[in-house]
This record gives C-alpha cells, sequence and structure tokens, in this order.
C-alpha cells in the first residue's frame, strides 16, 4: 500500500507550511494532498504559494493532489475551485481532489480525472460506479464509514481505494465558525483566531472530558484516530492507499512508523491519545483492543 499526507487541516503561519513541505519532500510519503480544504478565509497562502509547493513535491518523486473546498458559499469561492482545476489541468503532474459535487461536475464536463475526496460521504457501489463514470480514478472512504462498509461495498474496476488511518476525525462542517464564535467574534471578522490553535480548540464536557476539537467551520474528534494495527487488514480489503493527517510536531516520526509498518518491518509509533471506534462499528471515541 502507499502511504499519503493528506491536506492540511490546521491553519498555520506562511512561512511553517513551508517549513512543513520542505521537511516532506525528504521523507517516504508516495502521495501529497496540497491546498485549503476548510475554510475560505485561511489565505497565508494563494493558490500560486500552493502550486510552487506542488511542484517542488513533484520534483521529489512524489504524486500531488490539490484539494478542493468542502463547502461553496459564494462566487469567490467558485471562482477559486475553477482556478485550481484550471491549474491541475495545465501541469500533467497534478491531480484535483473533488471535496464536494461542484467540483465533480466541473471536472467532469472538462474531462479531467480527479479523486474523489471523503467529503463526498461515498457510502455505496452504486455512488462509485457513477463517480467512476464521471472520472474519478481514486475514491477516499468518508473516516466514519468502518471495516463492514468497506468489506460489503462494490468498487468498480481500476478504481483505488484510500482509507484515513490517522489523525484528528473530520466530523462535519458548517457555514459557521465555532472558533470565532469560541471568540465572541463574527465569522466575517474572525481575526483569524485560528493560527493560534495549530491543533484546534479542543472542547471538553462540563465533567471535564475531552469531546471534540473546533477547527473553525469544521469539528473534529478530540482523540486521534489510529489505524497502526489494522494495516493488515486494510491490505487484505485491497486499500491501495493509506492517509495519515498533518499534525503539528512529531510528524516525520510518525511518517516513518507507518512507512516503516507498511514495509512489514518493526516501529515504535508515537505515544497519544487515541481511537478506532468506527472501524469496528462503534462509537467514534472507543478504542478497540480486540
Amino acid at each position: 500500500m502507499k502511504l499519503a499526507l493528506g491536506p492540511l487541516l490546521f491553519y498555520w503561519p506562511r512561512q511553517r507550511v513551508l517549513d512543513f513541505y520542505a521537511e516532506l519532500a525528504e521523507l517516504p510519503v508516495e502521495v501529497v494532498y496540497l491546498g485549503e480544504a476548510v475554510c475560505s478565509r485561511r489565505h497565508e497562502l494563494r493558490l500560486d504559494d500552493w502550486l510552487e509547493v506542488a511542484r517542488v513535491l513533484a520534483d521529489a518523486g512524489k504524486e500531488v493532489v490539490l484539494s478542493t473546498l468542502p463547502l461553496i458559499e459564494s462566487e469567490s469561492d467558485l471562482k477559486a475551485v475553477r482556478r485550481l482545476i484550471d491549474a491541475a489541468r495545465d501541469d500533467v503532474r497534478l491531480t484535483v481532489e473533488a471535496n464536494e459535487m461542484g467540483a465533480v461536475r466541473l471536472l467532469s464536463s472538462r474531462g479531467q480525472l480527479f479523486v474523489a475526496g471523503p467529503t463526498l460521504n461515498v457510502f455505496n457501489g452504486y455512488t462509485l460506479k457513477l463517480l467512476a463514470e464521471a472520472g474519478a480514478r481514486r475514491w477516499v472512504m468518508p473516516p466514519e464509514a468502518g471495516q463492514a462498509a468497506l468489506a460489503a461495498i462494490e468498487v468498480p474496476a481500476g478504481l483505488e481505494t484510500e482509507v484515513f488511518v490517522h489523525g484528528r476525525l473530520p466530523l462535519a462542517y458548517s457555514a459557521r465558525c465555532f472558533t470565532a464564535r469560541r471568540y465572541r467574534l463574527q465569522k466575517d471578522s474572525c481575526e483569524f483566531r485560528c493560527l493560534g490553535h495549530p491543533d484546534g480548540l479542543l472542547l471538553k464536557t462540563r465533567e471535564g472530558e475531552p469531546f471534540l476539537t473546533l477547527n473553525g467551520i469544521q469539528t473534529m474528534s478530540a482523540k486521534v484516530y489510529h489505524l497502526e494495527r489494522e494495516l493488515p487488514q486494510l491490505a487484505a480489503l485491497g486499500v491501495n492507499l493509506v492517509r495519515v493527517s498533518p499534525q503539528s510536531a512529531g510528524m516525520a516520526e510518525l511518517i516513518l512508523a507507518y512507512r516503516a509498518r507498511l514495509d512489514g518491518a518493526p516501529a515504535q509509533m508515537p505515544a497519544g491519545d487515541w481511537c478506532n471506534g468506527f472501524w469496528y462499528g462503534q462509537p467514534g471515541l472507543a478504542w478497540v483492543t480486540q
């Protein structure tokens, strides 16, 4: 199986992002997803900046995929998606991950192959068949789907399967910005408070238990999804790629550990507050040890 790094879901300062991907160029990741995949107000890097990062990574031998926004709210958002799709069309080394059906329509109408992203919420073979006919060459299973769902779905011939195996789980998106609300700000005047939370803003219950992570308009899990022990199951189910999600610390160690495990070698994973419930059809925050 190939190792993929998903798009950066958090909002980091420009230089931190550039340094992160400069280091990544030397790490054993075969596929890298780039671009703003959460909020259209995040502009530390513009499209030209992402394209420059893409060129560096492509020159380093990576497959580079540009991710679209999951929520289109305005004409300017739509124009941004069009520009991104145009950029991928003009560089044969780039592909697009479509994260909403408007992007699928645009890509299909232009005859461009694409990756069907996890926010398309594909849960059955019929939908997969439609996406494959529209030009999808890979689909990313929704993180909340599990082993039973993956085993039951009929994947069209030639369509690659990618599964999210590590990171805070993206659970939902909203037109409202929860981080801005936390600071009693309006979304349009949020002061870019997400920059102060490189791994999101932890939300606890009244009893003090970690519950969710707020990341602007995105709601995520508090615990980190972790399917290291399940890698043999994924291989047996025909999965082609496994995805890890960027985090603010320990990324190199994490990538090296997953690469070693994929190669059949022993590896020491960094410690963490893990969960894997969705994979076993249980509440997502559960940790199943079977």
